[in-house]
């Protein structure tokens, strides 16, 4: 049985556009890529001292479950040479798996839905691309919209960047 699933990509190193292209070339090896987003550029969360990020999100399909998924996921920013210098700093690919249909889990290695998506602008704004509709029972009444609304803090600086996944 297929999963309808939603990641979140970015980057900041390097040649950043390729990297994220890269993960989901590869990620066509265990997914189907249904639609990307559009690409946003921000400034730092967290550690401010290293260059803006560039981010987006896929929505795909596939039939791991999220354990499996995960480790995928790793693997990928693994041979694509993302090493963690620190806790939120520069890397030239990050992975999130965001959502897993209507999932949860929480365990040291992983929690669905993600902690933070309803708190960061550089995931919400991919993700309405997606599917502005996207909602998730542990949200309770809250939608991707109003979390938009609710937000303290905003990190997008320009205007996003159509972008076609190149094979």
């Amino acid at each position: 049985m297929s999963s309808d699933v939603y990641i979140g990509l970015g980057a900041n190193l390097g040649d950043c556009r390729k990297a994220l292209n890269s993960a989901l070339i590869l990620a066509t090896a265990f997914s189907k890529i249904i639609s990307v987003s559009r690409l946003y550029h921000s400034a730092p969360c967290g550690f401010s001292e290293q260059p803006p990020f560039i981010n987006a999100a896929a929505r795909l399909s596939t039939q791991l479950n999220p354990n499996e998924l995960i480790g995928k996921l790793q693997e990928i920013e693994k041979l694509l040479g993302k090493k963690v210098i620190r806790k939120n700093g520069p890397r030239v690919i990050d992975l999130d798996l965001l959502l897993y249909g209507n999932f949860s889990l929480e365990t040291k290695r992983l929690t669905i839905p993600h902690p933070r998506i309803l708190d960061r602008d550089f995931v919400l704004l991919p993700l309405l691309d997606l599917n502005p509709n996207l909602h998730h029972p542990s949200w309770g009444s809250k939608k991707l919209e109003t979390a938009m609304l609710d937000l303290k803090e905003c990190y997008v600086d320009e205007e996003p960047e159509d972008w076609e996944l190149t094979v």
